[in-house]
């Protein structure tokens, strides 16, 4: 295969595991969670600094804290050698949380991911992962869709029940767990 096409097809693996592992946290799903990483992968993520099998432990309690969250990644650059590779992707995460004081707020999370990728059996993952906050802020909660279950609208849930899933997309997560 063409030297440029190859790197073209591994930046494209490599910017997957950014998208995937997004997908993974905003459907609370650890086996997609797990699936980005290498198994002996860690990451350092603000709060947390661990190998994978600790970070999991760590998020997803985390993220049963919060009611709903979104994930929205862009300006993703990668720069591949051989088996090795290196991004910096943008991120604006949105959480729907109550605060300390029980009300309602959206707390929105800008930052970069900044992942060191390696190939091995010819699959690319995560080995390393380092979370840098650029800003923060929140604001109180409004929502003006009903949601209650007469609501015409499809909303995004957490797990499996989401839509995604209802559609057929195969995940490396579902590829593994069957």
């Amino acid at each position: 295969m063409d030297e440029a096409i190859q790197v073209l097809l591994d930046k494209q693996a490599c910017t997957e595991l950014v998208y995937r592992f997004a997908r993974g946290l905003d459907r609370v799903d650890e086996a997609i969670i797990r699936s980005v990483f290498h198994p002996d992968g860690t990451d350092h993520h603000g709060a947390f600094k661990g190998d994978v099998d600790a970070f999991v432990a760590w998020v997803m309690p985390t993220l049963a804290t919060m009611e709903r969250t979104q994930h929205v990644i862009g300006n993703i650059l990668v720069e591949v050698s051989g088996d090795r590779a290196w991004s910096e992707a943008y991120f604006v995460a949105y959480h729907d949380m109550a605060n300390a004081a029980g009300d309602l707020i959206r707390m929105m999370v800008a930052g970069r991911y900044l992942d060191t990728f390696e190939r091995r059996g010819g699959e690319w993952r995560i080995k390393h992962r380092e979370f840098v906050s650029d800003w923060s802020a929140s604001e109180p909660r409004t929502d003006m869709w009903d949601r209650s279950p007469d609501s015409p609208r499809i909303f995004g849930r957490r797990g499996r029940e989401d839509r995604v899933f209802a559609q057929g997309f195969e995940t490396t997560a579902q590829a593994v767990a069957a």
